[in-house]
């Protein structure tokens, strides 16, 4: 029976490789509990396999007395020295106890630990296996369907997609193939329990690296990836060779490419934006399909004010907001879109109040019988500006004679109608009446 149980345990060192030297601690810690329940006793027992015959010994260590009260710890001098000739009192005397049924008990309790450790390194196998796959992209199928959520078999284990990381309005029958993004993988009790999810950015991500080959070489990068599940989605990409279009590789011939990763995600809408280092140029791209006239940034408050066009307003805006939304999420600015004639209303009441403004000045000062000439944000003082060019210049920021005498010549010539010569004409009027 020893050297059966030492052929096993060498069996299964070589085939799960789980070291002999290790079962054997766990079958000698095993034997100890149950020589413990067979003698009733948890007193001094020691149980040890011998690690080339495979020969089991056990052992009960007593104290000789010279008065035995407790047999289960005490034995008698004349008793101790028929094991130990010299055994005096105090000292201790390990007595061999008889292990002929042990072999049977041996066996069994040998098959329960390897079966218990070979379920436990199974499940840490698996825990590390799919720890490693956090954030990858697998192919499962759907197990079964409930309230709760949805199993997804991964092959060798079963994954849960629970509601929240659901798309909405998705659904899923059993046997059906589907591809999820390994959210999470913790240990419990049970073994280890793998949480996927069809709503999270890093799945649409992962997709385009299937489908599109310069994503996976990482020829063309993904930059940011911000979606709605099941509705829109934005990726911003960019190329790290100049002789490939980042658009162009992930959209594919005739949209062929893009159009599998959407039949994945049952019609998700995809954007497909250069990333831009130039925030301005970006956050135009990102309004995508939109066209954008203009777009003036506060830095400080990572605020940016975009000017479209009047039949791009509401494309811009997007079906409840979605696309500025979005747009804001892929670029990190808080986006504020206005019309191009709203942008208009508001330059001609800044010009009127300021026209007003500066006319109740001038009163004030013709009253108190001041005459020098008033300097002020007016652009009406500008020569050559009308009131559609002011319009203009307000809308690009230019609201005072200040702002335009700091500007260079090549910002001016920016605003619509400037030429260089007409800039630089303005800006000299501007410096002269400023006095800068």
């Amino acid at each position: 029976m020893t050297s059966e149980l030492m052929d096993t345990l060498e069996q299964i060192e070589r085939e799960k490789n789980i070291k002999t030297d290790e079962l054997i601690k766990m079958v000698e810690a095993a034997l100890l509990a149950a020589l413990r329940k067979h003698l009733h006793s948890s007193q001094n027992l020691e149980v040890s396999i011998n690690r080339e015959t495979g020969l089991i010994e056990a052992y009960q260590t007593k104290k000789v007395s010279e008065e035995v009260r407790r047999s289960d710890i005490e034995i008698s001098q004349a008793d101790a020295q028929k094991i130990k000739p010299k055994a005096k009192i105090g000292d201790d005397v390990k007595i061999s106890l008889e292990t002929r049924d042990f072999g049977r008990i041996a066996a069994q309790t040998a098959k329960q630990v390897i079966i218990q450790r070979l379920l436990e390194t199974e499940r840490e196998n698996l825990f590390q296996e799919y720890k490693a796959k956090e954030m990858e992209l697998v192919n499962g199928t759907v197990q079964r369907v409930s309230p709760k959520g949805v199993i997804i078999d991964l092959g060798k284990i079963e994954a849960h997609l629970p509601q929240r990381e659901q798309i909405k309005g998705e659904s899923y029958h059993a046997g059906e193939r589907i591809k999820v993004l390994i959210l999470k993988v913790a240990k419990t009790t049970k073994g280890p329990q793998v949480i996927v999810s069809r709503t999270h950015p890093s799945l649409v991500k992962r997709l385009f690296e299937l489908e599109v080959p310069e994503v996976y070489e990482k020829i063309v990068e993904i930059k940011n990836v911000v979606r709605e599940p099941g509705q829109r989605a934005k990726i911003a990409v960019a190329s790290n060779n100049d002789k490939v279009d980042p658009v162009g590789a992930c959209v594919g011939v005739k949209g062929s490419r893009i159009r599998t990763i959407i039949d994945e995600l049952k019609g998700e809408r995809i954007d497909v934006i250069i990333f831009d280092n130039d925030q301005a140029n970006f956050i135009g791209k990102a309004l995508s399909p939109a066209k954008v006239e203009s777009v003036n940034l506060d830095s400080t408050g990572k605020k940016a004010e975009v000017i479209v066009p009047d039949d791009q307003l509401s494309l811009a805006i997007g079906k409840a907001g979605q696309n500025v939304r979005l747009a804001a999420k892929l670029t990190g600015w808080h986006i504020d879109i206005k019309s191009h004639s709203d942008k208009k209303a508001l330059a001609e009441q800044s010009i009127a109040q300021a026209t007003a403004d500066a006319a109740a000045t001038a009163a004030s000062e013709a009253e108190a019988g001041e005459t020098a000439p008033a300097e002020g944000s007016s652009l009406t003082q500008l020569p050559s500006v009308g009131e559609k060019l002011q319009t203009e210049l307000i809308a690009k920021g230019f609201d005072s004679l200040e702002k335009i005498a700091a500007a260079s010549v090549e910002e001016l010539t920016q605003v619509p109608g400037i030429g260089e010569k007409k800039a630089e004409k303005i800006q000299a009027a501007a410096k002269e009446l400023t006095g800068k």
